[in-house]
Formats: structure tokens, sequence, C-alpha cells
């Protein structure tokens, strides 16, 4: 992502970026910690493979409804207390699902969950740059690598965790997360974010920005991607067939991979080639991983590969298209980012159970072809609009109006 000067570094800001920072990364650590208790959860709850992917569904679906919400709402309440509620709803759904006893039940409190992170995510990061000292260029680089360090973290803590019990990771998640909520709630000031605080957004104001044809072509090439992306996230699990402690650092090098490119190497491709370019060739290349997951995935190793290699991708297009967004309209960036990662998280929630299902239909490998030919809608939509998305090869926006944007496009 563009970088922007600062006076402060990144080490020395005041203790309410730390305090936000830190629930960032367990915020994140949230997308992937259920990816090594997958196959724990179907066997010891007696559930199907579809079942337990429904736990992904759940929360990715309210996760996407809600952010079409949390611009309306967070203009009127304040960052502060979104930050909070959205912590305290994490806390109190994660740990319900831990104390469960039904897959049913796990689902149902996943989607809670689901709502308190789309509340914080919403938020974050024009939080830490509202509190940041000396400018926000730094502060923007301290959420990216929050972001890196919790996809990073979240599969590797949940198999360590999951190999104890499956309920392992629901309850850490609901300590750390209560710890944050502290952090936040004693060193985040009251009017922390009073002199940032948007103009009162319409409830509206989000469904109505699917009319910019820019903005509508993008939020359906990122729903496209999203299934690519959440078959191999979700789906992996089954067909690899470690323990959770082999799913956790399988996963953890796939989240590394992720932030490494999502935070370095992505601004060195924009700043040589047009966002619209560097989309047109990744994600062919995305699409080409999943088939060869697809065509080998009998085989541990070259699906390992796979997934490493896809989160080297991934972390590309998470960073382009987030940029995208913030280039192509005129609208608040956080109704535009409102508005497309709603969208995007409807691809998100329905790759998990659709990839078991065409699991059971025609293969293990099925899903991935699956996922490669979405990604190969997204090429197909990014090429065939082009001209509509022009503008969204301009020049980088000032560092808050891409803390608006990041907050919620990274999300997913």
């Amino acid at each position: 992502m563009s970088r922007h000067g600062g006076g402060a570094g990144i080490l020395r800001q005041p203790r309410a970026v730390w305090a936000v920072a830190f629930a960032c990364v367990i915020a994140f650590m949230g997308i992937g910690l259920v990816d090594p208790i997958l196959p724990s959860i179907a066997e010891d709850l007696k559930a199907t493979p579809t079942e337990t992917e429904l736990l992904f569904t759940s929360y990715l679906l309210v996760t996407g409804v809600m952010m079409f919400f949390t611009s309306w709402l967070s203009s009127r309440i304040g960052a502060r207390w979104t930050l909070l509620i959205g912590l305290a709803l994490i806390v109190a759904f994660a740990a319900a699902a831990g104390f469960s006893g039904s897959v049913e039940a796990i689902i149902g409190f996943r989607a809670g969950w689901g709502l308190g992170n789309a509340l914080f995510i919403s938020t974050a990061l024009a939080t830490i740059v509202g509190a940041a000292a000396g400018g926000s260029g730094a502060a923007v680089i301290l959420y990216e690598a929050a972001l890196g360090i919790g996809i990073a973290i979240g599969p590797l803590l949940g198999g360590l965790l999951g190999n104890v019990s499956w309920r392992g990771p629901f309850f850490g998640t609901a300590a750390l997360m209560a710890v944050a909520l502290i952090a936040i709630l004693v060193m985040l000031p009251k009017d922390a974010d009073a002199a940032h605080r948007p103009a009162p957004a319409k409830l509206s104001a989000p469904f109505r920005a699917l009319r910019i044809p820019a903005l509508a072509v993008l939020a359906l090439v990122a729903l496209f991607y999203n299934v690519g992306f959440f078959i191999l996230l979700a789906y992996t699990p089954f067909p690899l067939g470690f323990d959770a402690i082999g799913l956790g650092l399988t996963f953890c090098a796939w989240g590394i991979s992720l932030a490494v490119t999502s935070v370095w190497v992505a601004p060195l491709l924009t700043a040589r080639m047009r966002r619209t370019t560097v989309l047109a060739i990744v994600l062919p290349l995305l699409a080409l991983d999943l088939v060869a997951a697809g065509v080998f995935v009998a085989s541990p190793a070259a699906l390992v590969a796979c997934v490493i290699v896809g989160g080297l991708l991934l972390g590309v297009m998470n960073t382009v298209l987030t940029e995208s967004v913030m280039e192509a309209t005129d609208l608040p960036r956080g109704v535009a980012s409102s508005s497309y990662s709603g969208v995007r998280f409807l691809g998100a929630a329905v790759a998990p159970p659709l990839a078991t299902v065409l699991a059971e239909l025609g293969g293990a490998g099925l899903p991935y072809f699956v996922g490669g030919l979405s990604l190969v809608i997204a090429t197909t939509l990014v090429l065939a609009f082009r001209a509509k998305l022009a503008r969204i090869d301009a020049g980088p926006e000032p560092a808050l109006a891409e803390a608006e944007a990041i907050g919620l496009g990274d999300a997913a």
C-alpha cells in the first residue's frame, strides 16, 4: 500500500495506538483460527464436513451483511464505542462457542462473533490513525503489521490449542479479546475519535453506492475472488488430512506469505504498473495455483506448496483490491468500502460449504477447479470493464482516506 511520511516512528506511538493494534492482531487471528480444528469438530461432534464449513459461512455472512451498516453506526456513536461493542460481542460469542455441545450451536455463536468482528474491524484503523502521534504513515504500517501477524498466528494458535481440545481456540480467543477490550477501555481516551468522526452517513448510502459502475465491477470481482480465496483456506484442511498441529503450521506459513506480499510486494508492483494490470496478471496466476491444487490433491506436499504459493498471490490481491476501491469513486471512503466489503463477503460465505458439497459430488479436486473457474470469471470482469476501472490507476489517497478504506476492505 502507498506509504506516507510521518514525524513519529512506528515504535513511538501513544498507548492508545498500541492497545488498538493489539486488539487488531487478535481480531485477525479469528479469520484462520478454526481452520486447524475443523476435522476435530467434525469427528467429536459427529458433524459432516459441510456442517463444519458453516462455521465459516455464518461468521462471514453476518460480517458481510453488517458491513453495509457499520459506517452508519460508527458515524453516530463514534469509533471508541463501536470498538468496545464489537470486542464485547466477540468475547461473549467466542466463549459461548467453546462451551457448545453441538455443531449447530457453534454455527450460531460464530454468527454472533461475525457481528462483533464487523463492528471492530470496520473502525480499527481509523482509530489508530486518529490517535497516532506525529503523522499517520507509521500508524498505517502498524495496522498492516497487525493484520499480517494476526493472520499468521491465528492458524498456529488454533493448531496448538486445538491439539488439546477443539474448544481451546475458542476459549483462548475469548480470553485474549477480553484483555484487548480492557486495554482499549483504559488506554483509549473517550474523546479519541472526536476530531476525526465523519459526518453521519445515511443508512442507504452503501446500497446506493453500488450504482456506480466502477465500484459495482470491483465488488463483483471481489465476490468471485473470495470464492477462490475461501475454497483454498476453508476446504483444504479436509483433503490434507493433517492433525491440528500440522494444519496450524501449514496455514501459519500461508499467513506469513500473505502478509509479506501484502505489505512489501504489492506496493512494489503497483509502483511499476497499473493496478488493473496487476489484477489481470495475479488473478490468472491464482487460478492456475488452484487448478494445480486440484490436480495434485492426493499429494500432501504438493497441496501444502499450493497453499503457500496461494498465500503469496492472495496478499497482492488483498492490497491491490483495497487500493482500487479507494480510488474508484468520490464517495466517502467508509461508505464505498462498506458497500464493497458487504458484497465480497457473500462470496466468502458461500465458498466453504459449496466446496464440501462439490467434493462429495465430484471428488476431492473438484472444489479447486471451481475455485479456479471463479477466478477466471473475476479476470474476465477486470478485462471486459477495464475502461470503467481507469480511475483506479490514479495516484495514492491521503493516509486518513486510506485508513477508512483499509479498515473495511482488509477485513476478509
